[in-house]
């Protein structure tokens, strides 16, 4: 899996302040932290992989692109925000959050399960960064954005082809619906919302951490940036690692659901104290 670009590629002397959008800043701050703390997630699949050089070396390759991505997203936060310290936000955020690392079994039950729950995230981050490269109007973070998006989206064929060329049984669509759901439940988890209270509030305990306060900060300002055709984009990419046709009559209607709901959703986020 070549690179496809680096933070020298990317024009930080284009950065225009005033269009930096102070929601997007607080989601990216975020983001970053989540993206840049891939090694424990490497360890974890590599330890689910362990008799499998070949797909550890994908992982191992993932992981690095996984590193800069956040490592662009800080180095654009700090633009935006020059009293943002991304060290010093990500050493919370580290204290404060972390995965168990020394699971050998895959958490989804199998690793065939493991690789559907990879699609779904892949998805997420794909159809997220796109929309953010949508919403801003601020010209590095759209370029950032942009390589992140479409990173995402080959780090998706990546695991769904590990996926399909596993000589294991595979799991029915029904397991693979479960696990798929399972996966998008976790995104109430810690990781995000703690993610988000350590990089925008300050260090000196003044404002304590609540996963629901803080989930709902994250989610007002990221749930606002997406439009239809990112739901769509989102919703055919976990469909099909589901084994579901992507623009079939079922999946264009599950778009349809989650479209209303995302809409619901963001109307009642809109007015939370967050």
């Amino acid at each position: 899996m070549k690179r496809h670009w680096s933070l020298e590629d990317i024009r930080w002397e284009d950065f225009d302040a005033s269009k930096v959008d102070a929601d997007i800043l607080c989601a990216v701050k975020a983001a970053a932290m989540v993206e840049y703390n891939a090694p424990d997630y490497v360890t974890y699949l590599c330890n689910v992989f362990s008799d499998r050089p070949d797909v550890k070396a994908l992982v191992q390759q993932w992981g690095e692109e996984e590193i800069q991505h956040g490592a662009a997203l800080a180095r654009w936060a700090e633009l935006a925000d020059p009293g943002f310290k991304f060290d010093e936000a990500f050493a919370r955020f580290r204290a404060g959050y972390s995965i168990p690392i020394d699971e050998v079994q895959s958490v989804r039950g199998s690793r065939a399960g493991e690789l559907v729950a990879r699609c779904v995230v892949e998805s997420g981050t794909s159809s997220y960064y796109t929309a953010i490269k949508d919403a801003t109007s601020e010209p590095v973070l759209k370029q950032i954005a942009a390589n992140i998006a479409a990173d995402e989206f080959r780090h998706y064929k990546l695991f769904y082809e590990q996926f399909k060329d596993l000589n294991e049984e595979l799991p029915s669509k029904l397991t693979r619906a479960r696990i798929a759901i399972g996966r998008v439940s976790e995104a109430d988890d810690d990781e995000l919302s703690y993610a988000y209270y350590a990089a925008n509030t300050k260090p000196d305990g003044a404002v304590a951490y609540d996963r629901a306060t803080f989930a709902k900060a994250y989610e007002k300002r990221a749930f606002s940036l997406y439009r239809r055709q990112h739901t769509d984009r989102l919703v055919g990419m976990v469909g099909k690692a589901i084994g579901l046709k992507p623009h079939g009559l079922f999946m264009r209607a599950v778009a349809s659901s989650v479209w209303a709901f995302w809409r619901f959703r963001t109307w009642r986020l809109a007015s939370a104290p967050v």
